[in-house]
């Protein structure tokens, strides 16, 4: 919207000029998302408390998790707002990847809306169930899927990259729809089933965030692209002013997020958060990079899968509890402890992820 208006104005004043540049508006994509969430977060929390929309815990869940019953939750709307605000004035909003990340992410927020209020509002533990819940996953995930190898421009857009090696890229077809669900849909998952303490999951969505930005900005550069033996996709470099609107909204939802938390994002935010970094990775080519960078969400769902089939076909349980966070408070950790020492683990995995880029 704003780049629309400097267009105008730079025929006439060329200082104007200088936000055609992708990282001054990324990083007044950060700036401008923060603000929101510092400007409305106060008011939001105030809302959610008024109204009474508060936390509820689990009666088998971990005992210093009962002080945190009434802490106003789907803050993660706060998320969704100052992501859409941010991205709405600073991208290119001709760009179709835009697009294509900026809905996902409302969908999924959608979705999850639903089954916070569910909940919160109508008191049903079950929200949306499910079912319910898993298809309206599927239909926003394949929906995402089906527009981005329909309106591919470009081979590349269709080739799955390995990382660490140069030359190696495999075209995936139609396969790449279905990758695309998968990645979209299980990273949303992921990163609600990691939102479970105070701080712990917004961070190293931050972290992850920040990470895609920097190859958002390389893939759609056709020198450094070159340089760096990743595939050239024109117009993805765009995608850096999205992924700077989810790193400076994460950081804003953190600063009332962090412990002891003055509100909690719920299904609304932790379920667009994994969606947004899900087709994001897709979209600069790097689901395998993803799972890397990501490696916290999924250590985190493979503690659920395991312990869900250690108990069925064992009748044991590995974990003390599940997801893993929950295991370690069990065995003593302060919550604190444990959010520090998995933000600290995400940036050695996001670095990891980096370096992939130079290791080929």
């Amino acid at each position: 919207m704003l780049l629309y208006l400097f267009d105008r104005l730079a025929e006439h004043y060329t200082v104007f000029n200088v936000f055609r540049y992708l990282t001054l508006r990324g990083i007044c994509g950060v700036l401008t998302a923060l603000a929101i969430c510092f400007m409305v977060g106060p008011m939001m929390i105030r809302k959610l408390s008024h109204h009474q929309i508060g936390q509820t815990v689990r009666e088998d869940g971990p005992p210093t998790h009962f002080e945190k019953v009434g802490t106003p939750t789907m803050g993660g709307a706060l998320i969704l707002v100052a992501v859409a605000l941010s991205t709405l004035l600073w991208a290119d909003l001709s760009n179709r990847f835009i697009w294509a990340a900026l809905l996902t992410c409302m969908a999924f927020g959608v979705i999850g809306w639903v089954d916070d209020y569910k909940k919160l509002i109508h008191k049903d533990p079950r929200g949306m169930g499910a079912r319910n819940k898993f298809a309206s996953q599927t239909v926003a995930g394949l929906a995402v899927a089906l527009f981005l190898y329909y309106s591919a421009s470009d081979p590349a857009e269709l080739l799955l990259i390995v990382p660490l090696f140069k030359e190696v890229a495999v075209d995936l077809g139609f396969g790449y729809v279905i990758l695309t669900y998968l990645v979209v849909v299980g990273t949303s998952n992921a990163v609600n089933l990691t939102d479970g303490l105070d701080g712990l999951a917004i961070l190293p969505t931050v972290l992850v965030a920040g990470a895609l930005a920097i190859f958002a900005y390389l893939t759609g550069h056709a020198i450094f692209s070159s340089y760096l033996g990743i595939p050239f996709i024109p117009g993805v470099g765009e995608v850096l002013i999205f992924c700077a609107a989810l790193v400076g909204a994460g950081l804003g939802f953190l600063w009332f997020n962090t412990y002891p938390a003055m509100v909690f994002m719920g299904d609304i935010g932790a379920l667009a958060l994994g969606a947004a970094i899900g087709v994001v990775a897709v979209i600069v080519r790097q689901e395998i990079v993803l799972v890397i960078m990501g490696g916290i969400f999924v250590m985190e769902t493979l503690s659920v899968i395991l312990q869900v089939a250690s108990y069925k076909l064992l009748g044991k349980r590995l974990f003390r509890m599940a997801p893993l966070h929950h295991h370690f408070e069990l065995k003593g950790w302060p919550e604190p402890r444990v959010s520090v020492r998995f933000w600290i683990i995400s940036l050695i995995l996001v670095l990891v992820g980096l370096a992939t880029l130079k290791v080929r």
